[in-house]
């Protein structure tokens, strides 16, 4: 068992266990974990060394706290992988002067507007967009970038608010939806929707881990999502050996743009679409990628992501050597009409597939649960993960391994 020798590292909530108890296990081994929360830690115990728990996760209150910590013994870091908390970790490590410090720099990340006009300025490839604060102004927009268009929400997160919609007449049964689509702790703006052109090609994601200004991208995933014309991202397939990873006009994308924003020090999930024009960048969250995402790229690969992103942190060089070269990939399982009650959900262990990670049922007995839009993330009933030497690989054992998956629903 690690001494007491481990620097402090202050963590900013913690997440779902099924979705981030792996981060924990690796970063207990090398540092202290300190969890600030608003709720009492539960499974974080095992793995956290002492716990702050506030009514609000406000930026001077998660601020105040993190100064009352410091005041008591030395932090070595502070990190956060929830994107509702990134700008309060950013001004508590601004307060201590530790890496990550620029609130600026991460604002311009979650505010999806600030985003587009950084990367503007700077040349970024982009789509097309437009801010505004009311119906018409959406459709004038929309008529000018050209049908279909976005409609997405200024500074949400998970694809929520984000819908596609066809012409003037969706984008008004739509915009409210948009509008009022918001994560706690972001200040509401007079126009709070983007219209952006849609691409329709391939999608995928970058991890990123930026030390010290240097950009290293580590895990791309390629992205499958559903239930149009929502964006709910139902699966991924992830590895660090993807060609795309090596290729100079993406990789050169990727630093320009984190140069744009100014982001330093830190891990980024980066989206970016592949037209025929080039890699066109989609939005940059200032945080570790979810939907299992960094897990599967740890399990394809052997990078702890856990462990870089807490090197980082505290201003070391992350330690990002592969020790395998596999793909990596998961997949969400949902119910086939809204309000469904639960009775149960199980995996037939005796029809699952070699080559299965994990199969983790996530809806309980007793729990009404939705399709998306109404329930995007949270409709969620099961997830399972696999490995292989390439995507189709796992794309086989991940249907195989659905086809084991038992829902018995009223």
């Amino acid at each position: 068992m690690p001494t007491d020798d481990r620097p402090l590292l202050l963590l900013i909530s913690a997440g779902l266990e099924r979705y981030r108890a792996y981060l924990f296990e690796s970063m207990r081994t090398r540092y202290r974990i300190h969890l600030i929360n608003t709720v009492e830690p539960t499974w974080e115990r095992a793995y956290i060394v002492g716990h702050s728990v506030l009514p609000d996760l406000r930026t001077e209150d998660a601020v105040a706290e993190v100064a009352r910590i410091a005041a008591t013994e030395p932090v070595a870091g502070v990190m956060s992988w929830d994107e509702s908390k990134i700008i309060q970790t950013a001004w508590a490590a601004r307060e201590l002067g530790l890496p990550g410090g620029d609130p600026e720099a991460v604002l311009r990340c979650r505010d999806k507007f600030a985003t587009r006009e950084a990367l503007f300025d700077a040349g970024v490839p982009q789509p097309a967009y437009a801010l505004v604060g009311d119906v018409e102004a959406a459709q004038i927009a929309a008529d000018k970038i050209g049908y279909p268009v976005i409609l997405k929400p200024r500074a949400a997160s998970a694809s929520y608010g984000v819908v596609l919609v066809g012409d003037g007449a969706e984008v008004a049964a739509y915009f409210r939806y948009v509008a009022e689509t918001a994560v706690p702790h972001m200040p509401r703006y007079e126009r709070e929707v983007l219209v952006e052109e849609y691409l329709p090609e391939a999608e995928i994601s970058v991890d990123a881990a930026v030390y010290r200004g240097h950009v290293t991208p580590l895990f791309l995933g390629r992205k499958e999502v559903g239930f149009a014309p929502y964006f709910e991202e139902t699966g991924h397939y992830v590895s660090h050996i993807d060609p795309l990873l090596r290729d100079p006009e993406l990789v050169g994308i990727l630093t320009e743009t984190h140069r744009a924003l100014g982001f330093t020090d830190g891990w980024t999930h980066s989206e970016l679409k592949l037209t025929e024009a080039g890699p066109k960048l989609i939005e940059v969250n200032g945080r570790l990628g979810g939907d299992l995402i960094p897990y599967v790229g740890q399990q394809a690969s052997g990078i702890d992501p856990g462990l870089v992103a807490a090197a980082i942190a505290v201003g070391r060089a992350p330690d990002m050597r592969p020790e395998r070269d596999l793909v990596g990939g998961v997949r969400f399982c949902y119910v086939e009409q809204d309000d469904t009650t639960i009775d149960s959900v199980t995996f037939d262990e005796s029809a699952l597939p070699p080559g299965i990670d994990l199969a983790v049922p996530l809806a309980q007995p007793g729990d009404v649960v939705s399709r998306p839009p109404k329930g995007i993330v949270s409709g969620r009933i099961a997830f399972i993960t696999a490995l292989g030497v390439s995507a189709e690989e796992c794309r086989a054992t991940l249907d195989a391994a659905q086809a084991a998956l038992r829902v018995q629903a009223r």
